[in-house]
């Protein structure tokens, strides 16, 4: 979806988390696994991604320490978001994978509600996430690489954006098998 240097830093990510799962089990406790996710792609994925990916899970972590049921999970979403929000400046619109992020986000809200059953709330999520990945091909660019380059040659819909979907759909096939 870009010049492909985001798909080389995703791949540099899933190969690290790959070979560090093959290394050793990952914490089972949510706040300890979404942290050392966060320390791995700070130190291997590189790039403003790596950033701002650690950035998002060290924040989605600390809602997670005491609990881990599927309401706290909404709020480690919320929480990682704002936090990327706050130290990378941008905003849901400007093209970049908040743009993604904050899609699914709305949809996991509904985690908040007694009774929700995960695998579809999660399903939405994705399918949310994958729409507003789809809707960036059509925006301004507001932050990100995408907005030193005229929007007249941004003709693919943001690369974070995708890459974000595509993670959570990931997520979302991992859990269904």
């Amino acid at each position: 979806a870009g010049d492909g240097d985001c798909g080389h830093t995703h791949a540099r990510a899933a190969q690290a988390i790959r070979e560090w799962v093959r290394a050793r089990p990952p914490p089972a406790a949510p706040a300890q696994l979404l942290s050392a996710l966060a320390d791995l792609l700070l130190e291997k994925m590189g790039g403003s991604s790596g950033v701002l990916y650690g950035l998002f899970l060290t924040a989605a972590a600390q809602p997670l320490l005491n609990r881990s049921d599927l309401p706290t999970w909404a709020d480690a979403m919320d929480a990682g978001i704002e936090a990327m929000q706050r130290y990378g400046g941008a905003a849901p619109g400007d093209r970049t994978m908040l743009d993604s992020l904050c899609a699914a986000a709305q949809a996991l809200h509904a985690l908040r509600s007694p009774g929700t059953d995960l695998l579809p709330v999660l399903t939405a999520a994705v399918e949310s996430a994958e729409a507003a990945a789809e809707a960036t091909r059509h925006m301004e660019a507001g932050a990100g690489r995408a907005s030193y380059i005229s929007s007249a040659q941004l003709q693919q819909p943001d690369p974070g954006a995708v890459a974000v979907a595509a993670v959570l759909r990931a997520i979302l096939e991992g859990l269904r098998s």
